[in-house]
């Protein structure tokens, strides 16, 4: 009986799903020869052709087509098992992935992770960033067991349910005679504004409540980190509009007057989940700590 390598059996699904050698080579942070050499040897154990080059790409030939469906099957196995081996026990162990936006890495996240490991020492937790379409897909190809990202968001096979909302606020360098008080878009649209690029989930918020005003504006900079934007404003050459999290708590603000908008512009985050995954007890608690 041939002895299946089951990170084989993972990057097989990932070529298949990419259809191309260097694209899960992109996803795994693997070499593409590392790539190919996993599916010579997971053909070699299979004795079986499974992937052909063409001129357009890879296709999965007959044998590889028919493998296919039954590594979701393989990963459901492989889970039940883990878990009726960790219900045998009361600790909460095992390693648990979470893949999420750089902001709440930094703003949300670490206070978090610190409850979790002083409750539950044996459980680890693996972070990784990217935007909304990313960790959707990373959690698609099983490479992220948790989601957590801004809403709307939408994939196949994939379960979305909101879990918290943040408040965007507006920010500009510090003014000591700034006034607590909350900005319209007419007042801003004159001001020199720093924001997210274009693309990101942040960003199509903005605009879209500036647009709902009936305004629309031209950034003097567009950046991809919200605390590279905070710098900016911290030296006076413009305003933004930033997640509410980011300039939550006094040292976030250092440097920076804060406002409120209005309207309100609200940023709703959702918890991201493939339909069949099995929950384990360290996902469990992760959740329970995010959704609290």
């Amino acid at each position: 009986m041939p002895n299946l390598n089951l990170d084989h059996l993972t990057t097989f699904k990932l070529v298949a799903s990419r259809k191309s050698f260097s694209g899960a080579a992109d996803a795994l942070g693997l070499s593409q020869p590392a790539v190919s050499l996993q599916i010579r040897q997971l053909e070699q154990t299979l004795q079986a052709r499974l992937v052909e080059r063409t001129g357009r790409g890879i296709r999965l030939t007959a044998a590889g087509q028919t493998l296919l469906p039954h590594i979701s099957h393989i990963d459901q196995a492989v889970s039940a098992a883990l878990l009726s081996v960790a219900a045998t026990t009361q600790e909460v162990s095992g390693t648990v992935t979470l893949g999420t936006g750089a902001t709440a890495c930094i703003h949300l996240l670490p206070p978090l992770l610190e409850q979790l490991r002083t409750e539950h020492p044996l459980l680890t937790v693996r972070v990784r960033t990217g935007n909304t379409q990313e960790i959707l897909q990373a959690v698609e190809d099983n490479r992220v067991d948790i989601g957590l990202v801004t809403m709307p968001a939408a994939g196949r096979n994939l379960h979305i349910s909101p879990v918290t909302q943040d408040d965007f606020k507006v920010i500009m360098k510090k003014d000591d005679n700034a006034t607590d008080r909350s900005m319209t878009a007419a007042e801003l649209q004159t001001l020199p504004l720093i924001v997210s690029e274009y693309g990101s989930g942040t960003r199509a918020l903005i605009d879209g409540w500036f647009q709902a005003e009936g305004i629309a504006v031209q950034p003097v900079m567009e950046l991809g980190n919200i605390e590279a934007i905070k710098k900016m404003v911290q030296a006076g050459l413009g305003y933004s509009i930033v997640p509410g999290m980011s300039v939550a708590s006094p040292q976030d603000r250092i440097g920076l007057s804060v406002m409120a908008l209005q309207p309100v512009l609200t940023r709703p985050q959702g918890i991201v989940m493939r339909q069949d995954k099995t929950l384990t007890k360290g996902m469990a608690e992760l959740l329970k700590l995010i959704g609290g």
